[in-house]
């Protein structure tokens, strides 16, 4: 039995090894960063906002600092029915800019965010839609970088978006999710295996939106406007490029108190539940092996052979978490990768587990 035991642990722990040589092989592979070379494509940016009356002027200010022509593209913000002063907040600011304008989401066809999103991309009047968060800022080369991509035709896009760094535990927990995450989802596109993105940085021309029937395919969940949507084009067979460039991300806060982080993960987790069956199947075998490689230290007592796939694993993880970080804004303290990682793959059974049950509502 023990020695059954030691050739599956060796089994799996050298399949995890030829995983993340792929994954460290596709990240070397992903960042080649070129030049700001400035393009003319034609891009509507569309931004679906809820009481963001605090964060809507950092938004507006970092659109309206974009090196992009003002010709080539205009910014809609769709006032979803907010209670407080999001919408004349909004009015005020994007007053003195000609490219900016402020609509209120009226007679949605879909619930919550992705009601106001498809209202301002029904008001786009140009062909290549970018979509982010009313609590975003991106960098000043947001819109170029995505435009330099849609010159190479590609149907979908999505960009790199972390979170900004405070002093709270929470927030350190949130951005090495957030790393992981972006290692785990960046690399599996490099290797031609995409299945999720984020809304703070997602494009896509607007004859692909409608191709895949819009938000229609993506109702069996209140989110889902980004992962789920890049699902529908991976079913049409869309071609789906991301974009890397330094001077291209698009930062935001994290939640300040971990009741609400367990609540906004266990939100993104309950979304995964209906990626398509490769997807999942993908992401379930490489959590497997995490997963074990992790729990083998506890049969250290049947030997001290039993420990070999934990360290491995750590010591992968460090290194790729180390060597990458700096690509995807952060830079976290080595020191605290092993507690860090650990803690994320615990996360991530309760995540599963809550967001089988958990309820999602606009906010």
């Amino acid at each position: 039995m023990t020695i059954t035991l030691i050739y599956i642990l060796l089994g799996i722990t050298f399949l995890l090894l030829i995983f993340n040589l792929l994954i460290y092989s596709a990240l070397n592979r992903l960042f080649n960063f070129k030049k700001n070379i400035e393009f003319s494509t034609k891009i509507s940016v569309v931004i679906a906002a809820k009481n963001e009356e605090k964060n809507i002027q950092s938004v507006i200010q970092a659109l309206a600092e974009q090196n992009y022509s003002k010709e080539n593209y205009e910014v809609i913000i769709v006032d979803d029915n907010s209670v407080d002063g999001t919408y004349s907040k909004s009015n005020t600011l994007c007053a003195e800019f000609s490219n900016f304008k402020v609509i209120r989401a009226e007679d949605k066809f879909y619930e919550a965010k992705k009601g106001a999103l498809d209202i301002g991309i029904k008001h786009a009047k140009y062909p290549y839609i970018l979509i982010t968060d009313a609590d975003c800022v991106p960098e000043n080369n947001w819109i170029n970088s995505f435009a330099n991509e849609f010159e190479n035709n590609y149907d979908f896009l999505f960009g790199i978006a972390p979170y900004t760094k405070t002093n709270s535990v929470t927030n350190l927990i949130t951005r090495f999710e957030n790393l992981r995450a972006h290692i785990i989802v960046f690399s599996f596109a490099k290797l031609g295996i995409p299945y999720s993105a984020s809304a703070r940085s997602f494009g896509f021309s607007k004859s692909s939106f409608n191709k895949v029937g819009g938000f229609k395919n993506t109702t069996n969940t209140l989110s889902g406007d980004d992962d789920l949507l890049l699902q529908e084009a991976i079913k049409n067979k869309l071609t789906i490029g991301i974009i890397t460039n330094r001077d291209s991300f698009v930062f935001s806060n994290s939640k300040e108190v971990f009741s609400e982080f367990v609540n906004q993960k266990s939100r993104h987790t309950s979304t995964s539940i209906h990626y398509s069956l490769n997807s999942k199947a993908i992401l379930a075998i490489w959590h497997f092996f995490n997963l074990i490689s992790l729990l083998s230290i506890f049969a250290f007592p049947f030997g001290t052979l039993f420990i070999l796939p934990f360290f491995i694993k750590i010591i992968i993880d460090i290194f790729v978490l180390n060597n990458f970080q700096n690509n995807f804004g952060y830079k976290i303290n080595p020191i605290l990768f092993l507690f860090l990682q650990i803690n994320y793959e615990i996360n991530l059974i309760y995540f599963f587990i809550r967001g089988l049950n958990f309820s999602n509502r606009w906010e």
